[in-house]
Parts: structure tokens; sequence; C-alpha cells
């Protein structure tokens, strides 16, 4: 297939500025790809769509303060950077804007300098490593001078409410740098109904990376691949799942980031193992699900990976067929928008 397949046309009033007032304000639209029907509800609805037994898997990693504003030292040009993971210590592989005009030991300095860099190789089209030094503990100056790191198509600054906004309520294992957005609409009150519906709810973890919203490069969607990401899973939480749909029950993932987890984790059987590895799973039309039964997602952009792993699930045509009802219903779209159910 051709990524030329998974476009759709979105007016840009329809990407989401800011979050709700609400989180479980948003809208949801159900889809069910065996019935080819598609249904406009409310988020606070989802726990009617649960059945006993049924097991919501949520990611609870958490969104470190990834992105970076500085300066060139000594010219005082303006830096972007945006930490990617931690090669070592003190060592960050980077995306750096404008990263092909810094050379090989180029220094950067941030937050009054008291974070200061140098870059460790020279200019290219990819990542960069910089190593980074300062006077202080590293989470203090980060936390003090790193800014909530939200996507480019949210175009204002984040501010102060970002930091608790952008973090679901099971935000605990730090190490993200992208919010696993499906979950960002729970609140307390629709956990304890879920739970109220006899579903579980298991927590696994998956570091939300660059490889989640790296552009597709190729026009032959067989040939894309997405750059690893950090998983664990817990004895504890696979157990929880597999006694579930032993019992009947379905797996629903809440997110992408899940999925990948989920399926990068199940066995030939369609058992969950306990693991903690790096993974690379690409998912394009044509993976075989072991694992998951339900998704529940945000939007997502046209010709994306994350569009690739939707579509692989409930099939193409009838994604695309849902995206452009949810255009024409004006639903809110991306990180800070509404959502769907595909059962």
């Amino acid at each position: 297939m051709h990524l030329s397949e998974f476009d759709y046309d979105l007016p840009e009033e329809l990407i989401a500025q800011q979050p709700l007032p609400q989180r479980d304000a948003s809208r949801m639209l159900v889809a069910d790809a065996a019935s080819n029907s598609l249904i406009d509800a409310n988020f606070t609805s989802l726990p009617d769509y649960l059945c006993e037994n049924d097991v919501l898997v949520i990611n609870n990693t958490r969104v470190f303060p990834a992105r970076l504003i500085g300066q060139r030292d000594p010219s005082g040009g303006r830096v972007e950077v945006l930490l990617i993971r931690e090669l070592e210590p003190s060592v960050w592989e980077s995306l750096v804007r404008p990263g092909g005009r810094l050379k090989l030991g180029a220094r950067l300095k941030f937050g009054d300098s008291r974070l200061l860099a140098e870059t460790l190789d020279e200019a290219g089209n990819g990542l960069r490593r910089l190593r980074f030094e300062c006077s202080e503990p590293w989470e203090t100056v980060l936390n003090e001078v790193g800014e909530t790191p939200l996507p480019p198509y949210i175009r204002r600054a984040a501010d102060v409410t970002d930091r608790e906004r952008y973090q679901t309520l099971f935000a605990r294992e730090k190490g993200a740098i992208a919010a696993p957005t499906a979950g960002l609409h729970f609140t307390p009150d629709v956990i304890g109904r879920v739970l109220a519906r006899g579903a579980r709810l298991v927590e696994i973890t998956l570091h939300v990376g660059y490889g989640t919203f790296e552009p597709v490069r190729v026009e032959e969607i067989e040939r894309h691949s997405v750059a690893a990401e950090y998983l664990q899973i817990s004895k504890e939480a696979a157990d929880v799942i597999n006694s579930s749909r032993a019992n009947g029950g379905r797996v629903v993932a809440v997110g992408t980031t899940t999925t990948r987890a989920l399926e990068s984790a199940a066995n030939s059987d369609g058992r969950l193992e306990p693991l903690a590895k790096w993974s690379d799973l690409t998912i394009v039309p044509g993976h075989k699900f072991r694992l998951t039964d339900v998704l529940l997602t945000n939007f997502h952009l046209p010709r994306s990976s994350l569009l690739l792993l939707v579509s692989a699930f409930a099939g193409n045509d009838f994604v695309l067929r849902a995206y452009r009802h949810a255009v024409e219903q004006r639903y809110r779209f991306y990180s800070y928008g509404d959502c769907m159910l595909l059962i």
C-alpha cells in the first residue's frame, strides 16, 4: 500500500489548541467496523461500552520537560532542543533546530547559562548528540529550565497549565517526550464507573519517543520502520490481562502506544509475556493483532505512523470514513482533541 492512501483533509480550525476545562468533556466517536456503524457519543459514556471481565490497559508513562530554548555561544543565535533519550550519563540524543548550523564542538547555553551543552558530532540531517553540564542536580535544572514539549501543531507556547494537563492521571514512570493522549480524557469518576461495570484496569509502560511521531518518509508503507521505544510490562499486569481474556473479556487498549506495547509482548498464542525491552515493532495494514480487541484513540495526523496503526486495526477505508465523519461533525483533532472508540 502507498502512503498517499492514508490522507484526509482537515480544516486547521479543528486542531485543538487548548485542552477542555474538564478532561472527560471530550466527544467520542464510536466506530464499529463489523457493522460499519458510526455513533456520536461523549467520553463519559465509555463505561457503557465495556463488559464484565474486559480489561482496560493504560500507558502510565510520564512526560518530562524535554524542550529547551537557548542560545548559541558566543553568537547568541536562538536554538531549540528536544531531548529524545539519554545515551549515557549527561549525553542525550536530541532534535536540534537549527541543527544544520551547529558544527562539532558547538556550544549552547540555556536558562541564563545554568545549563550548558556541547555538540558531539558533525551537522547532518538526523538527530544530534549533546553533552550537558550544570553545577546543580540535573533534575532540578531541567524541571526549571525545560518546557513541556507540546506538538508543533499546537501553535502556542507551553504554559504552566500544560505541565499538568499534558499528563494523564496515570502518569508515574517518567521518560516520555509526548503524552499518550488517549489517556488524557480519564477522570476518577469515569474510572470508578469502569470498575463498577466489572471491568478491570491495569497499567503498563511505553515511553513515547521519537518513533511515535517521526514522519513516514517512504511511499511504500511496508518499508516504514519506527524508532525503538522502551516498554515494560510487569508480571502482575500480564497475569490480569491473560486471566481476563481467559474468562471471555476483551483487551481494551487505551491509545496507540499501549497497542504497540501489547502487540510487542504478545506471543503466538495471544498471551501476554512480562518483559522490559526496547521495541521497534511497526504496525501497518497487514499486521495480525494477537492481543488487542478494542482500541480507544485520539485522531491522528494524515500520513502518520499512528494513522497507519489505526487503519491496520480497523481497515483503511472504514477509518478514513470515520475521519471524514469526524470532520463533518466538527470533532476536535489531535493531542488535546476528542477521541474514537474502535470496537
